[in-house]
């Protein structure tokens, strides 16, 4: 016999969670379905185990989709304060670290806790470690299929999350769902993922390896003025982060070391000022001296800074406030923190998360093609979404 449920959820992270609590407070029978053993793991590592669960800045413009007004009607229906809330309520100690991002004083294990409760109390069946072999439709139901088992419902969520981080069990199986139910799909490509380098670039950045610096780092009309690092692999750091969600593979990125000064003119105020001073001396009034050595010496900059040419010195300044570089690639997956593209969200009800063709079968959280930046939004969408589809499923 198989068993029925009016809801069915399948992966148990933020946004899987999120929809089986609120389909659980409005009195449905509701069944969580996750392949892991371990529950939340993603929320659990995320912003270096305390969680950036939301930010306080929310807002559409925050987010990346094929339809930019998508996100609207999910982030009005719950807010980030609406979240604020349910924090406060379990009494977790949070913090606003920077550009308005809230971390758990203690620990990210306290946000999963407390959505574990919250479905305890909603009444929700939650199976962990259970793999799924098939998902169908007969008739008006969805029929979930695991091993000898049959789980029936009328509403099917979604919540499978995208390829990013593979380690943690992310896999393909939202999309192939969608795929099933004829779906369209954005290509999926990692996003806030570090970027690599071919072997010029990559061995400065080996020789910096640890080094980090505030940056301000654009693509075409978009850009970041956060923290940049040079690592063994290439270059990471918030705004790098930040900027390979926008990017495309063979163009170039640019790159100003120094954001807040205008090289060249601080450069031939010195000539003027200090005419005997040393260039490397006043190039690391400015950048960390590791890397102004080596920006000197790929400009051949030696010596005081009188015996330089205005030339030279424009030549250097460029090179720090307008560096431009190609990136071949970005770490993959394997790092990224999330998956741009996914579900097309013309497919979808930006009202409900249902989708428009196949009525009771809804998609949430990092599975659609939206993307938030670097700082909780992501977590606010899985919150979001994962409210609506709860609302209506």
């Amino acid at each position: 016999m198989a068993q029925k449920y009016d809801v069915i959820i399948i992966g148990a992270g933020a946004a899987g969670l999120m929809s089986s609590i609120e389909a659980g407070k409005r009195g449905r029978k509701v069944l969580l379905v996750d392949h892991s053993k371990k529950i939340g793991e993603k929320i659990r590592i995320s912003g270096g185990g305390r969680c950036n669960f939301t930010n306080i800045n929310t807002h559409p413009s925050k987010f990346i989709s094929k339809n930019s007004k998508f996100i609207i009607s999910a982030l009005s229906q719950y807010t980030q304060n609406d979240f604020i809330k349910l924090i406060q309520k379990h009494n977790i100690k949070y913090h606003e670290k920077k550009l308005g991002q809230l971390f758990c004083d203690e620990s990210a294990q306290q946000i999963v806790d407390m959505l574990l409760l919250e479905c305890q109390m909603a009444g929700v069946t939650l199976k962990k470690d259970t793999v799924i072999s098939n998902v169908d439709k007969q008739h008006d139901h969805y029929v979930v299929t695991v091993g000898a088992d049959k789980y029936i419902c009328i509403s099917l969520i979604i919540a499978t999350g995208g390829l990013s981080i593979p380690k943690l069990g992310a896999s393909k199986f939202g999309y192939e769902i969608a795929k099933k139910f004829n779906l369209n799909i954005i290509e999926p490509l990692p996003a806030l993922v570090p970027l690599t380098f071919s072997e010029k670039i990559l061995s400065m950045c080996k020789e910096l390896s640890g080094l980090s610096l505030e940056a301000l780092i654009s693509f075409n009309k978009y850009f970041f003025e956060e923290g940049m690092l040079f690592t063994h692999r290439g270059l990471s750091g918030p705004s790098i982060l930040q900027i390979s969600s926008y990017w495309k593979l063979g163009s170039s990125i640019q790159i100003n070391l120094s954001p807040k000064l205008d090289v060249f003119e601080f450069l031939v105020s010195k000539k003027k000022t200090n005419p005997k001073n040393d260039i490397n001396i006043i190039i690391s009034e400015i950048l960390p001296k590791r890397l102004a050595y080596i920006i000197c010496s790929k400009n051949n900059a030696t010596g005081n800074i009188c015996e330089l040419s205005n030339k030279l010195l424009k030549h250097l300044s460029i090179s720090i406030n307008t560096w431009i570089i190609t990136p071949t690639g970005s770490e993959g997956y394997r790092t990224a923190e999330v998956t741009l593209g996914g579900i097309d969200t013309d497919e979808i009800s930006s009202k409900t998360m249902m989708s428009l063709k196949n009525p009771g079968l809804f998609f949430i959280g990092e599975v659609v093609d939206v993307t938030g930046h670097l700082g909780g939004y992501n977590f606010q969408w899985a919150w979001s979404s994962g409210f609506v589809a709860g609302q209506y499923a």
